[in-house]
């Protein structure tokens, strides 16, 4: 059923962005009169004005084959800090260009895993190919202390050929906190210093997400009104909780990042279904672990309540249930892949078909997986693992992208009326 390309994403330790660095003392070692950070900091202050220029000299160096304006970068991670600085306005340049140094890290966001994959509509559409369209790539990296980021890949796909991805950059650009706050806990991101979409990367910039942005299941979501805006549920790891938050975009280069709220708002794996039916935002979810819920909403953010949808009913999903992403339209019906959690731990893609007018309705379903760890694609960071967070349909057509083993990201392709003859 599915038409495998040649094409593959793996994980590389040569990208990295360059990430807030904040040492402290433990807790009974912590004197709040006098800070670790001012303690580097008088160390600092300390060298002569041949040091200074030495040490930065080094840093540049080391940091501008794979950064830009490595000076900007600096002085801005300064500004971070100053509050916390006795006396700022008194460090000089130079000084304020090593303080930066020191209180910033080199970050290798996909040097373990690049997996489990969104596929969406490019935002625009000029130079798509005849036939084809250009598309976007959502991707989560996996870096050090196994911290989850999202990356990003754009290309153009015509139907029956693997995706063509436009050249990957090799800078990487962290995001510029602009605001913070608010009832909704909102964060608004600033990733205008990116010169292609492959440069951005989306790091864990809160305490909620300190272990990571996980598993982000884009959707372009069309207003009653025609209006299209990008939205995208993911996964906040504090190391404690993980619970969901929304992205949302219209250009790709500023981002908002809210919590989502309601006592549906506690599972992994919520999608949002691409525009409104009957007049209400529609999420998929695994409030239980186990099976598929269906929730509505009038208020994008808010979520309670909700349904059991689609239950284990076939060997190879045994253990649990969950979406692929989220639902693709069609004129049968909302088309959801999913995967299923059977033996040894084995998650395998299947799919299943819901009523159009009302997704409350299963109508369909595939016995068998459609996709399945092969010989060839079950070893990684977890053995036995294919998943997906987002297809992409083009006329009949799906581009379905799939993360193998937790550790790289692969492609297929597949017709609608196939899989859907495959379904009972």
């Amino acid at each position: 059923m599915l038409t495998h390309y040649d094409q593959l994403l793996r994980p590389d330790p040569a990208r990295t962005v360059v990430r807030p660095f904040s040492p402290d003392y433990p807790d009974r070692f912590r004197d709040p009169a006098h800070g670790r950070v001012q303690a580097i900091v008088d160390r600092v202050l300390g060298l002569d004005e041949a040091g200074l220029a030495h040490e930065h000299e080094k840093v540049v160096a080391s940091l501008d084959e794979r950064h830009r304006d490595v000076d900007a970068m600096l002085l801005r991670r300064f500004d971070d800090v100053a509050d916390r600085i006795a006396q700022p306005g008194a460090v000089s340049q130079a000084q304020r260009l090593l303080i930066g140094a020191y209180f910033s890290e080199e970050f290798a966001f996909a040097a373990a895993a690049l997996f489990n994959p969104s596929a969406v509509l490019h935002p625009d559409q000029s130079g798509a190919p005849h036939g084809g369209v250009r598309l976007l790539i959502s991707l989560r990296g996996i870096g050090e202390g196994h911290v989850s980021s999202v990356a990003f890949r754009t290309g153009q796909w015509v139907p029956g050929t693997a995706p063509e991805l436009d050249p990957e950059s090799e800078t990487a650009v962290p995001p510029v906190i602009t605001k913070e706050g608010g009832a909704h806990g909102d964060v608004q991101l600033d990733c205008s210093e990116a010169r292609t979409l492959s440069e951005t990367v989306l790091f864990p910039v809160l305490p909620r997400q300190r272990q990571g942005i996980e598993d982000l299941r884009l959707v372009r979501f069309v207003e009653e009104d025609g209006a299209a805006r990008y939205y995208g549920t993911y996964t906040a790891f504090s190391g404690a909780a993980a619970l969901p938050e929304m992205l949302d975009t219209d250009d790709f280069t500023h981002f908002t990042m809210r919590v989502l709220a309601g006592d549906a708002a506690d599972a992994k794996g919520m999608a949002l279904f691409p525009r409104r039916v009957g007049g209400r935002f529609v999420m998929l979810g695994r409030q239980d672990n186990e099976n598929i819920w269906l929730h509505r909403s009038d208020d994008l953010y808010h979520w309670d309540g909700g349904a059991k949808l689609v239950e284990p009913r076939y060997p190879w999903e045994f253990v649990q249930m969950g979406n692929c992403g989220s639902p693709v339209e069609l004129d049968e019906g909302w088309l959801v892949f999913t995967h299923g959690v059977g033996t040894v731990r084995n998650y395998c893609m299947g799919a299943c078909l819901l009523d159009k007018a009302d997704p409350g309705k299963l109508l369909a379903r595939t016995p068998e997986p459609i996709l399945a760890p092969s010989p060839g694609e079950r070893d990684g960071y977890v053995p036995n693992v294919v998943y997906s967070c987002g297809a992409l349909l083009h006329g009949r057509d799906l581009l379905l992208p799939f993360g193998v083993a937790d550790q790289f990201t692969a492609f297929a392709g597949c017709k609608v009326d196939d899989l859907l003859a495959a379904m009972e």
